[in-house]
């Protein structure tokens, strides 16, 4: 990991129109909660529609769409990725500082208030706001490697993140038994269930499945990130 270019990334991605696309989302799930606990909607049935439908289901793809592309693919686009790769610096090198932003912007905007909405609606009954937020953590660790890799494959990133996150994830993956395996969102769900005892928590993907899922996602995608970077040259032609 490069500090140089993970100071220069940390600055592009909090600056101020980027911050606010990565703090609406989770805002509006507190704010979700605190309603649905004034109105007295805060028991469990509720909390896991809540998590699984806007915490997973909506605001992590999206939160990975904006930190997995926005921490490379402005670069590539706008062509000032060239003086990055003029630099003395290993092109996996930078590839993995990027990932790693992308995956620790994952965890502040998405696990914190994702545990904090349960936690406000139902406190910590049957674990359910451990059980969300470890699931959004490691889910997020693996959308930040995909996103990272769609914005090195395409400059069309958002397009194909966007039809990735609503086609496969949000549609095939969420209603096609046998798609669900493959979907990181499911995966996330399984987590959940493995250290939440509520019985309105199911998932249909194995642990034994999710867990290495995970993984092979996340290095692979990064690795691949790296490799394709190498690609490019110095005049910006792939």
């Amino acid at each position: 990991m490069n500090p140089v270019v993970a100071s220069i990334t940390y600055r592009a991605m909090l600056g101020r129109k980027r911050i606010w696309l990565l703090a609406a989302l989770p805002l509006a799930l507190l704010a979700i909660a605190v309603l649905l606990r004034v109105f007295g909607g805060g028991d469990e049935s509720t909390a896991v529609t809540l998590m699984q439908t806007f915490a997973i289901g909506t605001i992590l793809p999206l939160l990975g769409l904006i930190a997995g592309t926005g921490v490379i693919a402005p670069e590539i686009e706008d062509g000032t990725i060239i003086h990055l790769l003029s630099k003395p610096i290993g092109r996996p090198t930078i590839i993995f500082t990027k990932f790693v932003v992308a995956a620790s912007l994952m965890a502040a905007f998405s696990v914190v208030p994702t545990f904090l909405a349960a936690y406000l609606l139902i406190g910590t009954e049957a674990g359910i706001a451990t059980g969300f937020a470890v699931g959004v953590l490691f889910a997020g660790i693996a959308y930040a490697a995909v996103f990272l890799l769609v914005g090195v494959l395409t400059k069309h990133a958002v397009v194909v993140g966007v039809s990735y996150a609503l086609i496969w994830e949000g549609a095939i993956g969420g209603y096609v038994p046998g798609a669900r395996k493959l979907s990181i969102q499911q995966w996330a769900q399984s987590l959940a269930d493995q250290l939440s005892s509520s019985p309105f928590l199911k998932t249909d993907v194995a642990l034994s499945f999710a867990v290495p899922a995970m993984v092979i996602v996340t290095v692979g995608a990064v690795i691949w990130a790296g490799q394709r970077l190498r690609g490019l040259s110095l005049t910006g032609d792939e």
